[in-house]
């Protein structure tokens, strides 16, 4: 594997990004959907992220894409203004090759720079690797919703991960 290169989507990458979803979707309790999307969700989806000014990166290489990872609003009242909230996905024949360290620090640089102050992460909580993944950046657990979610004929539980960055609000 090449050197990993980090990029802002586009709409042309769309296609790819709805294959890493729906295979996570379909294989996986990392997203607590049971039926795939479609483009147009995804199209959707991106368009929100891009209006509302959050990144949606691509990570890319020997011409691939690898993942893609992105945050946005946590809720969109006023007063959360400076929480968003993560998501990151890597396609299956990469994952266990530490792209995710590079999406994650990548999304944390991102939030610095948009005076995000709590970065957070939604992890189903049997997803130890990606528990492990963001506790290895500093997240620490600070909620665990007990049997929450129904997937694969079995209750899962979903756990909270924050990261507590160092931006002041700005005056209104």
């Amino acid at each position: 594997m090449s050197k990993i290169l980090m990029r802002d989507a586009g709409e042309a990458d769309l296609p790819v990004i709805l294959d890493i979803y729906n295979e996570v979707i379909v294989n996986t309790t990392a997203v607590y959907s049971e039926k795939p999307h479609s483009l147009q969700m995804r199209k959707d989806w991106y368009l929100d992220r891009i209006n509302n000014g959050f990144p949606v990166f691509i990570a890319e290489t020997d011409g691939n894409i690898a993942g893609f990872c992105s945050f946005g609003h946590f809720r969109a009242w006023p007063c959360y203004r400076y929480t968003a909230e993560l998501s990151l996905y890597v396609e299956g024949s990469y994952r266990g090759k530490g792209i995710s360290k590079i999406m994650l620090q990548a999304l944390i640089d991102r939030a610095e720079q948009m005076n995000i102050h709590a970065l957070l992460a939604g992890i189903s909580a049997d997803n130890q690797i990606s528990i492990n993944l963001h506790s290895s950046f500093g997240f620490a657990e600070v909620a665990h919703f007990k049997e929450v979610g129904y997937k694969f004929g079995r209750w899962l539980d979903l756990k909270f991960l924050e990261l507590i960055l160092n931006n002041s609000p700005k005056a209104i």
